[in-house]
């Protein structure tokens, strides 16, 4: 006889949720009760905007605090829909330099928040679908799933070009080689060679 199937970490979440009906949960114990899911919070967010549930967190209620999620009721609103084709999300990374626009990290990178993972980009909005926004390629934008989550507590300014550069021309020789490397890659350009002397 086959054993039954296990609750995925989102019914978990509902079901914790459901369990306590207009009282104030904190992310910890959302997380907890998910089973340890890492991605508790896009599945949160999944219930409210993909499912309609009426999960209010401090950006709807300005006494809840940052961590605090509420659902008031089991009434669901009409869900959104999400239509990110691979091709758009493949565009996007592309587009994007298959980097978070948040923190810059790389895909691929070690996770400074789990050094046993490498880092995963995902799609964010520019413009929330709850606040409006559409899945078009350029309402889309490449984010790791720290920053997606709101793990990251803030995202350091992008840097601006004289910074830039002085960072690189400080560099050692070695660090530079592997920048060049990286932009010659990223922008699918290769050196000529240099002439050579007669």
């Amino acid at each position: 006889m086959p054993s039954p199937k296990r609750a995925g970490s989102k019914q978990l979440i509902l079901n914790f949720f459901m369990a306590n009906l207009g009282k104030v949960l904190e992310s910890r114990d959302i997380q907890a009760a998910s089973g340890g899911a890492v991605e508790w919070a896009r599945r949160v967010r999944e219930l409210r905007n993909e499912e309609g549930y009426q999960i209010l967190s401090h950006k709807d209620r300005a006494d809840l605090k940052p961590n605090q999620y509420l659902l008031e009721t089991t009434k669901r609103l009409p869900a959104f829909k999400r239509g990110i084709s691979k091709e758009t999300r493949a565009w996007v990374l592309e587009r994007n330099g298959y980097t978070c626009q948040m923190c810059g990290a790389a895909a691929g990178d070690p996770d400074p928040l789990n050094p046993e993972r490498t880092i995963r980009l995902t799609m964010g909005h520019v413009v929330d679908k709850s606040k409006g926004g559409d899945d078009s390629a350029q309402n889309l934008r490449a984010v790791c799933t720290n920053c997606n989550e709101g793990l990251q507590n803030t995202s350091p300014p992008k840097p601006d070009r004289i910074h830039l550069l002085a960072q690189v021309r400080r560099a050692t020789i070695d660090d530079q080689r592997a920048v060049l490397q990286w932009l010659l890659q990223k922008f699918k350009l290769s050196l000529s060679p240099e002439p050579t002397s007669k």
